[in-house]
């Protein structure tokens, strides 16, 4: 077991390592710190001197990839690749355009992001797993047919009709929370409620429809028809067969998802007013805040990787098979 996960945290760390030279070359190869540099003062006529002191300011007047002018070692350590991209696997993402320190951003704004994500991933994922399974149990009948009609209705509403209509329902018409902004402390959870059951709801037929799809795959099994054959219930061919087997699939999405905690929702947060990663990402794409931008980008690929890795050594907690892998 403790081989296997060697191996695997091993074959992350070239991945992480290409993601991070390839946004380094979208975002300095592609678009050069002189194109940062007429972007950010904005102005159409900008002089030679203007664009030297932006540079300087923000450690963009190095070489890219090379520094001739060095000895040694300082060859590669005097050069934007070192001081914008490598520090960032320590973590040193220096400083946004308007002077803050962007790790400490990171640090305050992971607790509001974490609080609207992590109930809304556990909350919705027992109410689509069970969903799932009870859709799967009843199956042929009824209650399955208008169980997926359901499903297929909220996959065909945009979560923005969720956004808006639960903003103006419940937070103004009924005056049951706000609107939207944050509040720490015990009172959070006035703010968190809305945000928190939209994102339930809409990731809601998808993510039904599609356990109910991995739980009937599993149910015309033979082990299924082997089960019903020694008089097992369909109840516990569900529960202890069915659901166990399913699980594989099912982790593919779920420990997946589970980096996108800490990103937090895009969308949510900036309707609602949540000071959390996702803002903080959209607000410094709206003001070209590159420096921003590139440690979100790379703390999103560090993320995903890393739920790449839990999904492999989830699966060996549910078949060992995959340990000789």
């Amino acid at each position: 077991m403790i081989r296997y996960i060697i191996r695997r945290i091993l074959y992350a760390i070239p991945i992480l390592l290409g993601v991070n030279i390839i946004t380094f070359a979208l975002f300095f190869l592609v678009n050069t710190p002189d194109d940062m540099a007429r972007m950010q003062l904005g102005a159409k006529r900008v002089t030679p001197d203007a664009i030297e002191r932006w540079k300087q300011e923000r450690g963009y007047d190095k070489p890219l990839i090379y520094n001739d002018k060095e000895s040694g070692i300082g060859r590669i350590v005097q050069t934007v690749f070192f001081d914008k991209s490598l520090r960032m696997f320590a973590f040193e993402f220096g400083r946004a355009d308007d002077g803050r320190d962007i790790a400490r951003e990171i640090r305050m704004r992971m607790g509001p992001s974490l609080a609207v994500a992590v109930p809304a991933f556990f909350v919705g994922l027992l109410i689509y797993l069970t969903l799932g399974l009870g859709f799967a149990f009843f199956r042929a009948t009824y209650v399955d047919f208008w169980g997926v009609v359901a499903c297929v209705v909220a996959m065909s509403i945009s979560s923005m009709f969720y956004i808006i209509g639960g903003q103006y329902v419940i937070g103004k018409l009924w005056n049951l929370v706000p609107v939207s902004g944050f509040s720490g402390g015990f009172d959070a959870w006035r703010f968190v409620v809305l945000p928190a059951a939209i994102g339930v709801l809409g990731s809601f037929g998808a993510s039904t429809r599609l356990y109910r799809t991995f739980f009937l795959e599993e149910i015309g099994r033979d082990y299924v028809r082997t089960a019903r054959a020694k008089g097992l219930s369909e109840v516990a061919i569900l529960f202890r067969h069915v659901l166990k087997n399913a699980m594989i699939p099912i982790l593919t999405g779920v420990v997946v998802a589970i980096p996108f905690l800490f990103i937090g929702g895009l969308i949510t947060e900036s309707f609602f007013g949540i000071p959390g990663l996702g803002s903080y990402t959209i607000d410094a794409i709206n003001s070209q805040d590159f420096a921003v931008v590139r440690s979100m980008v790379f703390i999103g690929s560090l993320l995903y990787v890393a739920g790449l890795l839990l999904t492999d050594i989830s699966y060996t907690l549910v078949d060992p098979r995959v340990r000789l892998s």
